[in-house]
């Protein structure tokens, strides 16, 4: 039988993952998507999308598919998260997102959460399109 291991909570698990990534602020990641040097990765579910929009030009990564897509071995890797890239992950309040990074990071993509999410993104007065104006997971890779 396995020895017993520490339980961790979610508080614990974010602690972990903000301090082993970047974690851009709203003004930062809008600079980085201006200059067009990254990638942002939306990995709400599609109903957050549908109800809510998205930020332009964002692809959709599903959280539960995330570690199956970006892995080359994978059968349903994508290869555009495959790119030498910045990827920005973000969620509706970065908690996703964060724990989004860390994974991601370790499987060897160049990373960084949005700090406060979606949330964030939109109370600093950043642009918001509607879902169908972004490139969705069913586009072409």
């Amino acid at each position: 039988m396995a020895e017993p291991r520490e339980k961790l909570g979610y508080r614990d698990l974010l602690a972990r993952a903000n301090a082993a990534i970047v974690t851009l602020a709203p003004d930062e990641a809008a600079a980085r998507l201006a200059a067009g040097d990254a990638v942002f990765v939306d990995i709400r579910d599609p109903r957050e999308l549908e109800r809510e929009g998205q930020i332009p030009g964002a692809r959709h990564a599903p959280r539960g598919m995330l570690e199956f897509w970006i892995d080359a071995d994978s059968p349903y890797h994508k290869p555009w998260l495959a790119e030498d890239r910045l990827y920005v992950f973000y969620c509706a309040s970065g908690w996703r997102s964060a724990l989004a990074a860390e994974v991601a990071g370790q499987m060897g993509l160049t990373c960084a959460s949005l700090g406060g999410g979606f949330t964030a993104w939109k109370a600093a007065g950043h642009p918001v399109a509607p879902r169908g104006q972004s490139v969705s997971a069913s586009s072409p890779s």
